[in-house]
């Protein structure tokens, strides 16, 4: 059976639903550039659906059938000391892929900075 949430009977016209996930998903659509590891590497990009420490959900630009071994760098919303950009960096494995759907499960996953915002003009 996959991870998910999945109904249980209904209780006096209430349904009761239990969530099987490791971990609380979070619903970000960030931008992200992925790298198929392992023979051939190809690159692609896409965006999140939602996201946790466990895996991310993302939908890529281009329908193709992505398996096997996979790094993703998400551009991360925060900046680092209001100056440095990061990059969400995480590596995994291919669970699910569907379309333009694929799903991971994240066994590493670190922040990397990703160069510096354009300093603000002062004006005096």
């Amino acid at each position: 059976m996959s991870a998910a949430t999945i109904a249980v009977r209904p209780i006096d016209k209430y349904m009761i639903f239990l969530e099987r996930r490791a971990r609380q998903r979070f619903p970000l659509a960030l931008a992200l550039e992925y790298k198929l590891l392992g023979r051939g590497e190809r690159w692609g990009s896409g965006k999140t659906r939602n996201i946790s420490s466990c895996g991310v959900l993302f939908e890529v630009a281009e329908p193709e059938l992505v398996i096997g071994p996979i790094e993703l760098m998400v551009s991360w919303p925060c900046v680092l000391d209001n100056v440095c950009a990061l990059k969400l960096v995480m590596k995994g494995r291919v669970v699910r892929s569907e379309e333009r759907g694929v799903a991971i499960e994240s066994t590493q996953h670190e922040f990397r900075t990703a160069g510096l915002r354009p300093a603000r003009k002062v004006r005096i």
